[in-house]
């Protein structure tokens, strides 16, 4: 007999909003993994994410890492709510080609008025090579659902 994986209700909730994030569909990126406190997104090199020399575009790789904290800070708050970004300030580490980029956005501090929380860019390239790329800070905000 044969277990499945179940996602979990957090994975869930997280889930059927990336899947109204219409940049993150267009760009192909997908949901990997979710815990309290913590979201893996990843986005696979296509010509959808590039800049003019062929690299992964930074507006990419800052979207990738904004996206990947703002649902980290989103599994701290209540089903009723959502976060939206303040702020943030992002650090490219080295540009890359081919493969795909991993983001992995955490909790540093969860408040009822903003949650500050960072991100780590990974490149994977088709080896299984893992350089970081990116690093990323970001102030959000509780905003209710509105649909």
């Amino acid at each position: 007999m044969s277990l499945t994986s179940v996602p979990s209700e957090l994975f869930q909730r997280i889930e059927a909003s990336f899947l109204r994030q219409g940049l993150m569909q267009h760009l192909g990126a997908r949901l990997v993994s979710v815990e309290p406190g913590l979201c893996v997104v990843a986005l696979p090199h296509s010509d959808r994410v590039t800049q003019q020399q062929g690299g992964f575009h930074g507006g990419a790789m800052g979207a990738l890492a904004d996206i990947a904290c703002g649902y980290a800070a989103m599994t701290t708050v209540p089903a009723e709510s959502e976060v939206t970004t303040v702020e943030y300030k992002i650090n490219f580490l080295a540009g890359f080609t081919g493969g795909e980029l991993v983001a992995t956005g955490r909790v540093a501090k969860a408040g009822k008025r903003i949650i500050v929380t960072s991100a780590e860019v990974m490149h994977h390239d088709t080896t299984g090579k893992q350089t970081p790329c990116a690093l990323m800070q970001q102030t959000v905000m509780p905003v209710p659902k509105t649909y």
